[in-house]
């Protein structure tokens, strides 16, 4: 899977980054746990667990996409898709006061790139499955 891996290594910089904020941030803020009564704190860990929340399985369904044998071409488009995403949705949403638009255009790019690798699966893997 080395498109898969390419994008992985695309997107690992920016997980780095928002983790390098968050612990920044709770030293900054003397909070051990949670957010405190911090509010840049509270939104440096949404914008670092979103990504959290949602990258790994984009990657991973990316990933099988690429196993089943979907084309090349289509893996970097989910893999543009995804890290276009990731990066306009954790600039906008770091914003003070945040950027709602790019916070949209962000999820709607990374909701698009797991849409786009599970039909991409089913469309590779529907005639193997019912091909009994």
């Amino acid at each position: 899977m080395p498109i898969t891996a390419f994008y992985t290594a695309l997107l690992a910089p920016l997980f780095l980054y928002l983790s390098v904020r968050v612990i920044g941030r709770r030293r900054e803020a003397k909070v051990a746990l949670g957010p405190g009564d911090d509010s840049i704190l509270l939104r440096r860990m949404r914008v670092h667990a979103n990504f959290a929340e949602y990258v790994p399985f984009t990657l991973l369904s990316m990933g099988l996409a690429e196993g089943v044998g979907v084309a090349s071409l289509v893996i970097h488009i989910i893999g543009v898709v995804l890290v276009a995403g990731r990066y306009i949705h954790a600039y906008g949403v770091s914003q003070q006061p945040e950027n709602f638009k790019l916070r949209v255009t962000g999820m709607t790019a990374t909701f698009t790139a797991i849409a786009l690798s599970a039909i991409m699966i089913l469309v590779k893997v529907l005639p193997v499955v019912f091909a009994l």
